[in-house]
């Protein structure tokens, strides 16, 4: 599949979840937030391809990569096809003033789904079930390092997290898988919020940051209680800017994920 055949499955998928959005159902959305916690890594067009193809994946790599792993795809399945970039080098001698550095393309990949697979058995990770244990550590020593300043105190009535740009206050008292959810979501809106192309609506950028909550959380095993309903507000009519929350929800959520939690996927 080339590369332009694979992008019109991620624009039917777009526009799928944009019309489900428009009909007030969220479903489909929160199922893309869960993947997305499984594949922080890749875009969120090839977590769309993903969840188009095989909705119940849990574990993808290349064919190569899977063998390096000691399992090995099994005969007759079929790939899941996502977009890969590719450098190739210029044919044609560059123009005055042109440099001859290689050029940038996209080409469609297969990858394959542990389910797809036979072999040796891959190392389960350790299950979280309602404590972020190490991960609240590890998630204020990013906060940081990034140069934020974390304390507890005058945090507003009827608030349990405030961003104040460079600086986060969250409530004392909360128990630690809450009080993890409530940095991620200001982590969130100090990666995300603080520039001069955030979200106009104060609703969607509230929604970002809940929805990265969402993913890093499912990311560590946790369960976030934020209704699937609420995610409707991510969407205004317009899939182009459905299209801009899900890619800065995924950067978000990436950057965090990759900075508490070991690596477990290998992107082909």
């Amino acid at each position: 599949m080339k590369a332009e055949e694979a992008k019109k499955i991620v624009d039917q998928a777009l526009e799928q979840l944009s019309e489900a959005l428009g009909q007030g159902k969220s479903e489909q959305l929160t199922r893309y937030l869960a993947m997305l916690a499984r594949f922080h890594r890749y875009s969120f067009g090839n977590v769309l391809l993903i969840l188009s193809q095989k909705p119940d994946a849990t574990h993808v790599a290349g064919f190569n990569a899977w063998r390096k792993l000691g399992r090995f795809v099994r005969k007759g399945e079929k790939g899941i096809v996502i977009i890969a970039p590719m450098t190739i080098k210029r044919k044609d001698e560059p123009k005055p003033g042109e440099d001859d550095k290689p050029v940038l393309r996209f080409r469609g990949v297969h990858v394959f789904d542990v389910s797809q697979t036979d072999g040796e058995p891959l190392p389960e990770p350790a299950e979280v079930s309602g404590d972020p244990r190490e991960h609240l550590d590890k998630l204020k020593a990013e906060i940081a390092e990034r140069g934020i300043e974390l304390d507890y105190e005058d945090v507003p009535l009827g608030a349990d997290g405030v961003s104040r740009g460079g600086r986060i206050s969250v409530r004392e008292g909360l128990t630690p898988a809450h009080e993890f959810s409530v940095l991620v979501h200001e982590v969130a809106h100090e990666l995300l919020h603080r520039g001069e192309d955030r979200p106009a609506s104060k609703t969607v950028r509230e929604t970002e940051a809940e929805a990265v909550a969402f993913v890093v959380c499912q990311a560590i095993g946790l369960e976030n209680g934020f209704a699937a309903s609420d995610y409707i507000q991510l969407y205004d009519g317009k899939p182009e800017t459905l299209a801009g929350s899900l890619d800065r929800i995924q950067r978000a959520s990436a950057g965090i994920i990759e900075s508490i939690i070991t690596a477990r996927e290998t992107v082909a």
